[in-house]
């Protein structure tokens, strides 16, 4: 992978050689978000847990028939606060925004 890449899974845990993974995002040389692992869930003691560079989230990215009508009140809402310079909810991390005080 290039300097900078990112890799986002939300497919399988297996697809990804994790501990190749690991190794890679405590370079600091790319960054992941992961919906699933391999194995799941992950351990208290997985190594994943303290790679740096790394999301994980709790396999939370399928799909239902309520999720369109869902998604769409929340960017909604998100758009409206960024507009009004109040800034995102729930932003994780990152210095792309900064809301107006």
């Amino acid at each position: 992978m290039k300097d900078g890449a990112s890799l986002i899974n939300m497919a399988r845990g297996a697809i990804v050689d994790t501990d190749a993974l690991i190794e890679e995002l405590n370079t600091g040389r790319i960054h992941a978000a992961l919906d699933v692992t391999d194995p799941e869930p992950l351990p208290d003691s997985h190594p994943l847990w303290s790679a740096k560079n790394l999301i994980i989230t709790p396999h939370i990215g399928g799909d239902s028939t309520a999720f369109e009508p869902r998604a769409k009140k929340m960017v909604e809402l998100q758009l409206s606060r960024i507009a009004q310079g109040v800034g995102p909810i729930n932003q994780v991390h990152g210095p792309g925004f900064n809301a107006k005080k």
